[in-house]
């Protein structure tokens, strides 16, 4: 197999993945808060990445430096998961995936301020086109803007925070770290949160696999991107990972009931393009 096709194998582990989590999330909650779900996910996320950490021996590469960082980190992402999984359970599932596809322009947005990177025309370009994406996907004014496109907006918005964070962890912890210090304290933020209210459902005999799976599929389909990135460019990688958008809208047709709506893959397809014309800019710089 050459690249692309092992790349592409990874991204549809990547793709099954982000699917069964949307699933698993709307199933679980007639029974579980968005709070309790983000709990229960990362008890099972803090097993996998020990366990990971014990047979590789890594022990050693996880340490106390910039804890704050990593709180600041985990706390923008337990947000952004947190709406999320609130927002695939009150609006389609494609609608969700399409308006979560705007997280690299919120980076692109952010970065000069957060991370002191160059604000370019190619840049300023992307943003715009994926503007113009979102409004076709929410489309204000022919339907009412629900609090589930505003959660996934949101949602999204927060995982580039979580990304621009994420890349200045990178530069002084390793992955092992990252990922321990993740899982560990969005469970204590989960544990918090669940019990603001002094009530913690716990899992019973039909919702405990999907917890599980929830867990599972999480750190699984962030494994397949990142393997998927290290054998072929992000130019080959991101187009296949759009392949979520249709994937999830059949999955939301076959089980929910959710009809195609031509409108919200038009506007993801928008955000796309908008996304890779900033990919192919990036590409042609660092190749120079």
């Amino acid at each position: 197999m050459n690249s692309t096709s092992k790349a592409a194998l990874w991204m549809t582990g990547a793709i099954a993945s982000f699917s069964a989590m949307a699933v698993a999330g709307r199933e679980l909650s007639a029974v579980h808060d968005t709070f309790e779900i983000m709990m229960y996910r990362s008890f099972v996320g803090v097993l996998v990445v020990s366990l990971a950490l014990t047979l590789t021996g890594k022990w050693h590469q996880v340490s106390t430096r910039a804890l704050g960082l990593h709180a600041l980190r985990n706390t923008v992402h337990f947000t952004g998961q947190n709406l999320w999984f609130f927002a695939v359970t009150v609006i389609p599932l494609a609608q969700v995936f399409a308006l979560e596809f705007t997280q690299p322009l919120w980076v692109i947005l952010l970065s000069p301020l957060l991370l002191g990177e160059r604000m370019t025309r190619v840049r300023v370009a992307a943003a715009v086109i994926g503007f113009i994406g979102i409004l076709i996907v929410a489309r204000p004014g022919a339907s009412s803007l629900n609090i589930g496109i505003l959660m996934a907006a949101m949602s999204a918005f927060f995982f580039a925070l979580t990304t621009i964070s994420t890349k200045k962890l990178t530069r002084i912890a390793s992955i092992g770290c990252i990922m321990f210090w993740l899982t560990v304290m969005q469970a204590i933020l989960g544990m918090v949160a669940s019990g603001y209210d002094g009530q913690i459902v716990l899992p019973t005999l039909g919702t405990a696999p999907f917890l599980v799976l929830v867990g599972l599929a999480g750190l699984l389909a962030h494994f397949c991107i990142t393997n998927a990135l290290a054998i072929a460019p992000a130019t080959v990688v991101v187009p296949i990972d759009f392949a979520r958008l249709p994937t999830i809208a059949v999955v939301g047709m076959l089980l929910y009931g959710e009809p195609l709506d031509i409108w919200v893959l038009v506007g993801a397809a928008v955000i796309f393009g908008g996304n890779y014309l900033n990919i192919l800019a990036e590409t042609r710089n660092t190749t120079r």
